[in-house]
């Protein structure tokens, strides 16, 4: 199959999504799956997985309930407080929903760069691969040092970097992001995400040069078994289209075998999250 890795759909509401400012207005509105299916169908996507943005269990069931409506959806990654004391209870309880497959915290909007050093957010941690959950990183660059000892702490936990931790392509800055990166990728429990990028460069004049030299990065470190591709649709709308997005990813890796192609195009979402 192919599989886009790290999509969204929301009702918007100003103050739920208050992170969606006005720059960013085109995407200030309602995105359902009936408006996706037509590019997923244009690109011969076979099925996505459709990734948290709020901060709330209200949204896992918004989720749940889309997935059965549209098999399309092949997984969800949603949200639970990790903190919590009942935590195994809610992972109990969302073990009878086979088509959620892990849970993410938005750690890049914490304003401690060692959140992920938290007690009692690890104590969460530590008991996701009990209940056969990947995990999310959503990080800045800066945050990636708190990130690579959380990946070291728990050697058993998938772990999956969402959009190569957002580095600053923008600014053409890659030395210290593309060092932390290459030490994240040591550890075989990491996977990244082939997405956000456009939103990271200029929104309005970016161009495919911008790009290659940040995936030669993520490329050499994790290797073409994991890596995967996600269009981060419709965050992705103020920089460019689905077709653009998803364009840069297979001129990128145009070149590899077929094999190596059907693997960042899809199967190793089927296998990290066991769709």
């Amino acid at each position: 199959m192919r599989i886009d890795s790290h999509q969204h759909f929301w009702n918007y509401s100003p103050e739920t999504h208050s992170w969606i400012t006005d720059e960013m207005n085109l995407i200030q509105r309602n995105f359902l799956p009936q408006d996706l299916l037509p590019e997923l169908e244009r690109q011969k996507i076979d099925g996505t997985i459709l990734v948290q943005v709020d901060q709330n269990e209200a949204e896992n069931h918004f989720f749940l309930e889309l997935a059965a409506q549209n098999p399309f959806i092949k997984g969800t990654v949603g949200w639970v407080d990790l903190k919590s004391d009942n935590l195994e209870e809610r992972l109990t309880f969302y073990k009878s929903y086979p088509v959620l497959k892990g849970f993410r915290h938005i750690v890049q909007a914490e304003s401690d760069p060692y959140f992920l050093q938290n007690p009692a957010f690890r104590r969460g941690i530590a008991a996701l691969s009990k209940y056969g959950y990947t995990y999310d990183i959503l990080v800045y660059p800066h945050q990636l040092p708190a990130a690579i000892e959380l990946v070291q702490a728990f050697p058993d936990q998938v772990f999956v970097l969402d959009h190569l931790a957002k580095p600053y392509i923008k600014q053409g800055e890659l030395n210290q992001w593309a060092s932390f990166i290459q030490h994240l990728a040591e550890m075989p429990n990491v996977h990244c995400k082939v997405s956000g990028m456009v939103t990271e460069a200029n929104w309005k004049n970016w161009e495919f040069r911008d790009f290659r030299p940040f995936l030669d990065v993520v490329t050499e470190a994790f290797g073409t078994k994991r890596l995967l591709y996600g269009s981060d649709w419709p965050v992705c709308l103020v920089a460019a289209s689905y077709s653009n997005v998803i364009g840069i990813c297979e001129a990128y890796f145009g070149s590899f075998s077929a094999d190596e192609q059907l693997d960042v195009m899809g199967r190793n979402a089927e296998r990290v999250y066991g769709l």
